[in-house]
């Protein structure tokens, strides 16, 4: 499986949200086994890419003390994870970028690898994460769309698109090749919304 070189991948954490599901807290910084939830996703992230901007929309010298970049949505309003997207786009130095939400301290740790083979050997614009979910014994297929990693060339089809008043993340990839890539495991694409599924996952 031959995919990208790590060093020309910049990662991307999601922390731009309202936290409206728990209660308008910072998701990011809620703590999780020990350490804020952004935390373990830096952590699990690092070492998958060459380095890593955090997008957030508040708390941002909390953010800056993890020893990484820190940058606010351009567009004002809390527009959304597309609006972190292009701040990420924006500040990314390296020809790919790779996004991941702040609320999935156990994300995979072959993500970069999956998505870079699948993106180069599709030649695609962008590739995001897909799992099987069970539901009342029907199997699902469940798109992760903020876990992609796509080329930082997309920053102009990004800004037209949020210019134009669009902010569904699946409206923009309309307008992109993208390539799916099935993770076996679902778990490390759990979000943690509410403190009752952050209590229950501690565990």
């Amino acid at each position: 499986m031959t995919g990208i070189d790590q060093q020309l991948i910049t990662g991307l954490i999601l922390a731009g949200g309202r936290g409206t599901r728990m209660g308008q807290v910072d998701k990011g910084l809620q703590n999780f086994r020990g350490a804020p939830m952004a935390l373990h996703a830096l952590m699990r992230l690092s070492p998958q890419v060459g380095e890593i901007i955090i997008n957030a929309n508040q708390n941002l010298a909390v953010y800056e003390s993890f020893g990484t970049q820190v940058w606010p949505d351009q567009i004002e309003g809390f527009a959304g994870p597309l609006a972190g997207v292009q701040t990420g786009l924006q500040h990314c130095e390296t020809p790919y970028m790779l996004t991941v939400p702040c609320d999935s301290p156990l994300l995979p740790e072959n993500l970069c690898a999956r998505l870079s083979a699948a993106l180069l050997s599709d030649d695609a614009d962008l590739a995001l994460a897909v799992t099987l979910e069970q539901e009342d014994g029907i199997t699902r297929r469940q798109t992760h769309p903020v876990f992609a990693l796509m080329k930082a060339s997309l920053l102009p089809s990004l800004t037209d698109f949020l210019q134009q008043g669009g902010r569904k993340v699946d409206a923009w990839f309309q307008h992109l090749r993208i390539t799916e890539v099935l993770f076996e495991d679902s778990s490390g694409f759990r979000n943690i919304n509410t403190l009752q599924e952050l209590r229950q996952f501690e565990c």
